[in-house]
């Protein structure tokens, strides 16, 4: 969805975001998990997704990775993200948030979160911002205050971090990083 398109009250509430949290398998990920003939895992990760992470870092905004799997895949690609901190093994996610709250100084309003499955829920339903991506799972979509217009893994974090930096006036600064 365009940011000319948003209503006031969501236009607000992504000015509000000091930190975004995030899901891993079918938020950051198009959801597939391919294990090889050794039992490793890969994940297919957006190149756009990765820069609008980033991005947001550079501007201020820290991202948080929880997911309810551990992965070996995920360290490197958060650690080219610039992700702050990675929860791995979560279940219920929303067990880390009092902890994060704190660590990071920021109130629950303040906080987006997006995810695509069941097990996301529990988080979705204590933090300011819930999100899921288009392909999230319908219980998801009516928990979420909005919904992508793409994809988990296909741009929808990118979406995302684009709507955060536009309504905090920053994506014109973002903009003469990349165009000097």
């Amino acid at each position: 969805m365009p940011w000319e398109s948003l209503n006031q009250d969501l236009k607000t509430r992504f000015s509000k975001i000091r930190l975004l949290l995030l899901d891993v398998d079918g938020v950051l990920t198009d959801g597939r998990i391919v294990y090889d003939s050794r039992r490793r895992d890969s994940k297919f990760f957006d190149v756009h997704d990765g820069l609008g992470v980033y991005v947001l870092h550079k501007f201020g905004i820290n991202t948080i990775l929880i997911t309810a799997k551990n992965s070996k895949a995920i360290a490197p690609r958060s650690k080219d993200m610039r992700v702050v901190e990675v929860f791995a093994g979560i279940t219920p996610k929303s067990m880390v948030l009092d902890r994060i709250l704190k660590k990071y100084g920021v109130e629950k309003e303040a906080v987006c979160f997006m995810g695509d499955d069941l097990v996301d829920l529990s988080l979705m339903r204590k933090i300011g911002l819930p999100v899921a991506p288009a392909n999230a799972r319908e219980e998801v979509k009516e928990a979420a205050v909005y919904v992508t217009s793409c994809s988990g893994g296909r741009g929808a974090v990118r979406e995302v971090a684009e709507l955060i930096l536009k309504s905090q006036d920053k994506w014109k600064d973002v903009l003469k990083l990349y165009e000097a």
